[in-house]
């Protein structure tokens, strides 16, 4: 429900917006922030992460979000070991070019995963397109939420209406021509030709699927807010045509209750069933890390934001990857070689425009049907 080029905080590390920017703070300072609309903040410098070329067969944005650290350690910006700890992006604003075509859904993923960066803020350069989509997008769900009764009525009318300013003079920010920045990363997408994982235990430790394929693996988590519905009938299309029983244990946790419902739908729930998933209620399940918990000493791969020590379960080894990569190994019961990957990917490809569809609620009857009844309380 964000504005574009707007400034926020919350009292969750991973507060972090795809349009706009956020400061995650603790609740006394994001509770002086909500009372008087002003937040006091030493401005940091930032890192410039800059993209360029095509993304590559196979190749998903979860794999760009390791691409990162990895990266980094190969300039020198960031090391691995706890001994002397190097991080170019500490306490530093991120901000990402090159990406402009992206949903919001999608940059969310990459800002959501400056938390993992110990970033203290991060921005993504869009166009107009993808945030103007995404905008029209939220205000049917606001107004499909006054038609169920949430409230408070006038705080969502207000919302609505500073969208609708918005989208009347579409403008977005830019950096100056002449900024400088505390560091510079370019990353050549044309030579991203296999997925990027983070290793046990450490979500800076970024490795090359190549690096550790073949790892046997025990459980398997798709879920947390860095997934969306495109990735869970990616994991249901793979699992659809798999016959037998799966040799890893499978936690399927959709972000959201309107994913779920979507994809109850759509079928994909009689899918992971079938398969033997454990499907969790809609939140953070695993990820939170108080929740559900693996097996002790599990070696799992999940999409979960971060792979600290004994986050997922007690002793547990934990691999980061995509869902897509996540999937592929519940299947296979161990990491995949980047071939089997790519075999795997080509027969997803197929139908990626059907896959990968995100919740746009101005298309969905069953919410545009409710928001047209709106009308509204306040005065303009």
């Amino acid at each position: 429900m964000l504005l574009p080029d707007t400034v926020g905080t919350g009292g969750d590390s991973h507060t972090r917006f795809p349009i706009g920017i956020s400061f995650p703070a603790g609740s006394g300072l994001v509770a002086f922030a909500a009372a008087t609309g002003v937040m006091p903040l030493d401005m940091p410098e930032s890192v410039l992460v800059r993209f360029k070329g095509q993304m590559q067969p196979g190749i998903t944005l979860r794999d760009l979000v390791h691409a990162i650290p990895y990266y980094a350690i190969q300039q020198g910006l960031l090391t691995v070991e706890k001994q002397g700890k190097k991080n170019i992006f500490s306490g530093r604003i991120l901000e990402i070019e090159g990406l402009p075509e992206l949903k919001a859904e999608q940059a969310f993923e990459l800002a959501d995963a400056s938390a993992e960066r110990s970033a203290a803020g991060c921005t993504i350069k869009l166009d107009k397109a993808p945030v103007i989509e995404y905008l029209n997008s939220n205000i049917v769900l606001l107004k499909w939420m006054i038609s169920e009764g949430y409230g408070d009525v006038r705080t969502i009318e207000r919302r609505i209406k500073a969208m609708e300013n918005w989208l009347a003079n579409p403008q977005l920010l830019e950096a100056d021509a002449d900024a400088e920045y505390c560091a510079v990363i370019d990353i050549d997408l044309n030579q991203i030709k296999e997925p990027i994982l983070c290793a046990p235990n450490d979500p800076d430790d970024a490795r090359l699927l190549s690096e550790v394929t073949g790892s046997k693996i025990d459980e398997v988590f798709i879920g947390s807010c860095m997934t969306n519905i495109g990735h869970f009938r990616a994991a249901g299309k793979l699992l659809a045509n798999f016959k037998g029983k799966l040799p890893t244990r499978l936690w399927v946790t959709p972000p959201t209750k309107m994913d779920a419902a979507q994809l109850s739908e759509e079928g994909y729930y009689s899918i992971f069933g079938t398969s033997g998933a454990r499907i969790e209620t809609p939140g953070c399940s695993l990820c939170m890390g108080n929740q559900a918990r693996v097996e002790e000493g599990a070696t799992v791969v999940s999409t979960s934001t971060r792979n600290f020590p004994n986050r997922l379960g007690n002793g547990a080894n934990v691999y980061l990857a995509s869902a897509e990569l996540a999937a592929i190994s519940s299947l296979l019961g161990r990491l995949p070689t980047v071939d089997e990957y790519l075999g795997y990917m080509a027969e997803v490809d197929k139908t990626a425009n059907d896959t990968y569809r995100y919740l746009n609620f101005d298309q969905l009857n069953e919410y545009t049907k409710k928001a047209d009844t709106v009308i509204f309380q306040t005065m303009a």
